[in-house]
């Protein structure tokens, strides 16, 4: 009974042998692991772009056949008013927006690494605006800057420093612009600040000492120690939050609509009004695909000038 205790044990044990055995070599390993994110990828980038680029290249239009015609979609949006606009405002919201979130993240990671009192509750706090879902934190926004309820007119006429009853903050071309590009620094600064505060730690405190020997003050340290540790760190902050800006939609759908008048439309904005308000599933579609040229050449200019900059 022993002796038949063994082979039956052996015999069952022998698929589990086979399995660690299988595991202990890099070409079954690799793979196990590569596959659910080969599958993600395919079903949640590759197949809607490749249904995105089926759309563009035909006349698709909701309740009636499609048929194949090429780019006149993409050659057709640059005779619209509204497309041109639209590729105008994306460079003027991300180049505004990523230019002051730089700015002033470095300049709040820069007071997040003094001795502070409460130093670990302010940094948490300051990563409320990333935290809170992006559709809950820009209706209080459009409270505020609602033209009968604005707290931020209230505040302004109160300080003196506007006119009643204030400007019109999301009914003016020049003043939505304004707001929606408030709302994306609002919201992006903890990323940057958190960022580029990990990066100020990282940076060895004795080459702040050999600067501060040699006789550089503040600003000299910043310019030629601390400026150019931060280069590599930057550089990555810089381009996840222009693709992130770029493809902006949760703000200025839920602040501006796209409006006044198109002045704030974006492409992702754009592209759901014409492709799913309009029905115009073709040119909806040939408007979020410009996404991704425009993003590829912004992308190929900034790591240019980051590897040229730090090597």
């Amino acid at each position: 009974m022993a002796v038949g205790s063994v082979r039956v044990g052996s015999a069952v044990s022998r698929p589990g042998l086979r399995v660690r055995e299988w595991l202990d070599h890099e070409r079954f390993l690799g793979p196990a692991f590569v596959t659910p994110a080969l599958v993600l990828i395919v079903l949640l980038v590759a197949y809607p772009f490749a249904m995105a680029l089926y759309f563009a290249t035909s006349n698709a239009f909701i309740g009636r056949p499609s048929h194949f015609i090429g780019i006149r979609n993409f050659v057709a949006l640059w005779q619209s008013d509204s497309f041109r606009q639209t590729f105008q405002n994306a460079f003027v919201f991300t180049g505004a927006s990523v230019a002051l979130k730089l700015v002033l993240g470095i300049t709040l990671a820069l007071l997040l690494n003094q001795q502070l009192w409460f130093k670990r509750l302010i940094r948490g706090a300051v990563l409320l605006p990333w935290v809170i879902p992006t559709a809950l934190s820009t209706l209080g926004w459009w409270w505020m800057f609602n033209s009968l309820y604005s707290v931020v007119n209230w505040s302004g006429i109160a300080l003196g420093v506007m006119d009643p009853p204030g400007p019109n903050w999301l009914g003016q071309k020049y003043y939505a612009m304004t707001a929606v590009v408030t709302v994306n620094i609002w919201r992006g600064l903890p990323f940057f600040a958190i960022t580029i505060l990990a990066g100020l730690v990282s940076i060895p405190k004795e080459l702040y000492e050999a600067a501060e020997a040699d006789g550089a003050g503040p600003v000299a340290r910043f310019w030629y120690v601390t400026l150019p540790m931060l280069k590599p760190v930057l550089a990555i902050v810089v381009l996840f939050s222009t693709i992130f800006t770029f493809s902006d939609f949760n703000i200025v759908y839920v602040l501006t609509h796209g409006g006044p008048i198109n002045s704030t439309h974006l492409f992702a904005t754009l592209a759901r009004q014409v492709g799913l308000e309009s029905g115009q599933i073709g040119q909806g579609a040939a408007i979020s695909l410009y996404l991704f040229p425009v993003l590829v050449l912004v992308v190929w200019a900034q790591l240019k000038f980051v590897r040229r900059q730090v090597y």
